[in-house]
């Protein structure tokens, strides 16, 4: 065996000790086999595996050491300085000067035991420093090594231990490449601030465009969070285009807490050709106050809107500036039997185009619930809703624009009726439930006005029954009386199992002064609507939502997801399709069928190598519109992934583009560097 030398400094007692340790003072420690104490000479020696560790908490192994009296000299075989549970430096000669600890023609890895064949990687250099005062290791002359092949070289590279969570300096690169900007290397900067407090600089070197330059800032506090990100490049074309986003969100004590959000962008295209998009529509800036009671709950909010689509006249989002939207509710404990009540407000303003309105709800109401005999539920509701709108220069429908005031009265009820039916068997638990509820409220015509302020009209499904508002938002009403009912059935098992399914129905006892064809709503029974849900607990999760034509039972409309597999081999799929749509706004001419797909496949091919595949393919255009996929490997030292992403959108100056992004970076003790 060949022997390495290490100076340290160790206060020791005397003892004579077989496969024991002796406790030193601050407290220091050697454990070895076998301990002998020279009296005389006050000096130490170890024979079999040795572990030492110092004040500072640096432990090291060795075998068949040998310590002077006064530290300073030590002999031994086999020696490593441990910085982690899988980390050590090997050197030949080893010292130690104040608060350094110098490796001379040494070795570092973080792979100790990690493959059976060696190490996965591994740093060999002339010298290593350790600083133990600002836990820096400085390598000189290094040379990484896979699998002691070298792969590359660096004249000095500097890194923190494994002792560090947080560390200024530049993380590892990554490289990527489209084809309308060519190859882009991203070079990130951390910057460290405090254990709560940091920044991320990315500086993206593109070879057919402008640097592109990224921060990302983050700051942690008692109850609060404090997050920015921005984006900015002044292209080849001499333009400056920009994004940036901020979410802050501070507690303001037990009871009330505040957010402030902001995303802008200098134009519709940017995110989508620097690969930030994420199919937004639009972008939301503003902020908002919420506060907390253990009956109560408030919250006002503001809202900018920048539009991100080509155009907004007929989308469901409000087509103005939302300044302020203040929302209140309120349920008081139950007064007789379980009964109690709601109290309901909400103020909005909306502004833009030189128009604006305001509006003022106020909505109380009495909830009942109660169980009978034979394990009938019934609940019974009653309530009233006052509106109060303001409007400038504002189109309402079917008339021309106004200026002024107009109120609205709305008293409403329901009576809601169920009987669940339980079995029980020795494996499972089944429940079958009938429900109806009858609901009655105020009929309007079409001289009462409906504008469109936030509402984004109806659409029937499963989730639209036994709601108090089939209607998106608050500006649209349910017009006279109508009645909702359906079955369901559910079973489920103590091995996790569940499976359920729904049917109903909607009526309407009122014709509506206008219908849209293709929300599944008519005068008098409505489109058939229903779920069906499955889960095994294991390897497939399952759910669809389907619509049927009431008069002959045909298809109209099926959401369906399924994710078969499990986390590591799964097949996630889904599927939308409305039969061919009426656009009411271009003299109800039928449009083509919506018919799209959405499938994702992860295959785990050993325990460290898989691969992924998402993609989104529209049928009725027969085309993808977005399709992505990669390789990945994850080693318990290192990591590295090739992905690629293509877009088919073509939007204004952006064509949809193929990019590829490959990724490296090394673990050490679960960090990722």
């Amino acid at each position: 065996m060949r022997k390495y030398y290490l100076s340290f400094i160790f206060c020791l007692y005397p003892a004579i000790v077989n496969a024991a340790s002796v406790d030193v003072e601050t407290p220091k420690t050697i454990t070895a086999d076998k301990i002998e104490y020279d009296v005389k000479s006050e000096t130490i020696k170890t024979s079999g595996d040795t572990e030492i560790v110092n004040q500072t908490g640096q432990r090291m192994t060795l075998t068949d050491s040998y310590l002077s009296n006064n530290g300073k000299n030590m002999a031994g075989n086999d020696i490593k300085l441990w910085l982690g549970d899988h980390v050590y430096i090997e050197s030949d000669n080893i010292v130690h000067q104040g608060d350094e600890t110098i490796a001379y023609n040494a070795s570092f890895t973080a792979c100790d035991d990690c493959d059976a064949y060696g190490d996965a990687w591994r740093i060999s250099t002339r010298r290593i420093v350790h600083d133990m005062e600002s836990h820096m290791l400085r390598f000189f002359s290094p040379v990484l090594r896979t699998y002691d092949i070298p792969v590359f070289w660096l004249p000095f590279f500097e890194m923190p231990d494994p002792s560090v969570k947080y560390k200024t300096g530049f993380l590892m690169p990554d490289f990527g490449s489209t084809n309308n900007m060519g190859t882009q290397i991203n070079i990130p900067l951390y910057v460290n601030f405090s254990d709560t407090h940091d920044l991320t600089f990315t500086t993206s070197i593109l070879t057919k465009e402008n640097p592109l330059f990224q921060l990302e800032h983050r700051l942690n506090l008692d109850h609060s969070q404090y997050r920015t990100y921005g984006a900015y490049t002044h292209n080849r074309m001499g333009e400056d285009r920009w994004y940036i986003s901020n979410n802050d969100v501070i507690g303001l004590g037990e009871y009330a807490r505040a957010t402030v959000f902001l995303e802008r962008a200098s134009d519709k295209t940017f995110l989508q050709k620097y690969g930030f998009y994420d199919d937004q529509p639009y972008l939301d800036s503003g902020a908002s106050i919420e506060l907390f009671g253990q009956s109560g709950y408030v919250v006002a909010d503001a809202h900018i809107f920048q539009e991100l689509r080509s155009g907004n006249r007929y989308y469901a989002t409000p087509s103005g500036n939302i300044l302020p939207n203040i929302r209140a509710t309120y349920q008081t404990k139950p007064v007789f039997k379980e009964t109690y009540f709601t109290l309901d407000a909400d103020v909005l303003g909306i502004s833009g185009d030189g128009t604006s309105s305001q509006r003022l709800i106020g909505d109380v109401r009495v909830i009942s619930p109660w169980t009978l005999w034979g394990g009938n539920r019934i609940t019974a509701s009653i309530s009233a809703r006052y509106d109060v709108y303001n409007f400038n220069d504002t189109d309402l429908v079917d008339m021309a624009s106004f200026s002024g005031l107009k109120d609205r009265f709305l008293p409403s009820g329901y009576v809601e009726w169920g009987l669940p039916l339980f079995r029980t068997t020795s494996e499972w638990i089944q429940v079958i439930e009938p429900r109806a509820r009858l609901t009655v409220m105020r009929e309007t015509d079409e001289s009462q006005f409906a504008i469109n302020n936030d509402s984004a009209g109806a659409f029937l499904s499963d989730t639209t029954l036994f709601s108090d508002n089939r209607f998106s938002g608050f500006d649209l009403w349910e017009n006279g009386t109508y009645a909702d009912y359906g079955v369901s059935y559910s079973a489920f098992n103590q091995a996790g199992q569940t499976f359920e399914v729904f049917v109903g129905q909607t009526y309407d006892f009122t014709a509506r002064f206008q219908t849209d064809t293709n929300t599944g709503f008519h005068n008098g029974a409505s489109d058939y609507v229903g779920r069906l849900e499955y889960d095994n607990a294991e390897w497939l999760d399952f759910t669809t939502r389907f619509r049927l034509d009431q008069a002959d039972m045909a298809l109209q409309h099926m959401e369906t997801s399924a994710i078969i597999g499990t986390s590591e081999n799964f097949l996630k799929v889904g599927h939308i399709w409305s039969r061919k749509f009426i656009d009411t706004y271009a003299n109800n001419a039928e449009q083509d069928s919506i018919n799209e797909f959405m499938a994702g496949i992860g295959v785990q091919l050993t325990n460290r190598w898989s691969v992924r595949f998402n993609a989104v393919y529209n049928v009725t255009d027969n085309r993808f519109q977005r399709h992505s996929g990669g390789v990945f490997y994850t080693h318990p030292c290192y990591y590295l992934s090739l992905e690629y992403h293509r877009d088919n959108a073509i939007k204004n100056d952006y064509v949809g583009t193929t990019s590829f992004q490959f990724k490296f970076g090394m673990s050490i003790n679960g960090q990722r560097y």
